[in-house]
């Protein structure tokens, strides 16, 4: 049996694709538990840090035990923090790993370029901006989930999804499961007919962004693609739902809210951007719009397509208002 590699004791995951950095992340995770399979993993935001727990979170137990320690956000340290991470970056210890997660901005920029310079291990995560990026992404995913997909169907189903890179990733894992491997443009097609849950979505993501002309407009899509209308009722109410309680969660971070609120750290960190533009009297419309609408669409409504419009507008209205 060959032996495992270990990780690299220095780790710089660079950019702001959040599922790229998250894969490259755990990717780094596995090859330190493959390693140690009681490797301990600790992460950590550069405010839950003073220079000095860093050095204790990076000194060598007694025993050896394998360690990772996780610092997301790395571009939000301060100065003395940063000369800290690159301080242990030097003169890394046996059996510990560090992974400094950092956006790529201007904002730490000199943090990263330090640590390019003393070695560190650098994935990037850029943002898939143009098509072809995006269409390379999709064959990847094909690829790694052991299909094949033909040029029409990869167009189609960047059409179908957007840019989205988790959405992407999802639709196309779902459709190599569907089809045995064999993904083509006519099973893009019929897969995005069946994806209710999908289309109800995209509703809901541009109602609570305020968007009113792109919420109205997935809307008549989803009914014209013969989209029930509870589905979508149902999203419109999750949407605000997990507004409501991840904003009266406060601005934990996600991954330690997951455990409490129930929910993937994805979807706390993008409710948390858009909660921001809402206000507790505004959530309150909305959740009572969309109680209002699932009772209309499950038969107190004659006309359900109109009951969902009322909705929809009353959720971007809601939006914003004190």
């Amino acid at each position: 049996m060959p032996a495992t590699t270990p990780p690299a004791p220095v780790q710089l995951v660079v950019g702001e694709e959040e599922l790229l950095v998250e894969r490259a992340v755990s990717e780094i995770l596995r090859a330190a538990r493959a390693v140690d399979a009681e490797a301990e993993i600790r992460r950590y935001r550069p405010a839950e840090l003073t220079p000095g727990e860093l050095v204790g979170h990076l000194s060598p137990s007694l025993f050896a035990e394998g360690r990772v320690v996780v610092i997301q956000g790395a571009h939000e340290a301060g100065k003395e923090l940063a000369a800290a991470i690159l301080a242990y970056a030097a003169e890394p210890a046996d059996g510990i790993v560090l992974v400094a997660v950092h956006a790529g901005g201007a904002r730490g920029k000199q943090l990263a370029d330090d640590l390019r310079k003393v070695g560190a291990v650098v994935t990037k995560c850029d943002r898939l901006t143009r098509a072809e990026e995006r269409a390379d992404f999709v064959r990847a995913e094909v690829r790694r989930a052991g299909g094949s997909i033909t040029a029409e169907a990869v167009g189609v189903l960047l059409e179908a999804v957007g840019s989205d890179l988790r959405e992407l990733a999802s639709a196309t894992n779902q459709l190599v499961s569907d089809t045995g491997g064999q993904v083509d443009g006519q099973a893009v097609r019929r897969y995005h007919r069946g994806r209710a849950e999908s289309s109800g979505f995209a509703v809901a993501d541009k109602a609570v962004a305020g968007d009113r002309a792109g919420a109205l407009e997935a809307l008549r899509w989803a009914l014209v693609l013969g989209v029930a209308p509870v589905l979508v009722a149902d999203a419109l109410a999750d949407a605000v739902r997990t507004l409501a309680k991840v904003g009266a969660a406060g601005r934990g971070d996600p991954n330690r809210l997951a455990g409490s609120l129930g929910m993937p750290p994805w979807k706390i960190r993008k409710a948390q951007g858009q909660v921001r533009a809402w206000h507790p009297a505004g959530l309150a419309t909305a959740i009572a719009a969309t109680a209002q609408v699932n009772a209309d669409v499950k038969g107190a409504a004659a006309d359900p397509a109109y009951a969902l419009e009322r909705a929809v507008l009353a959720v971007v209205d809601a939006r914003g208002t004190g």
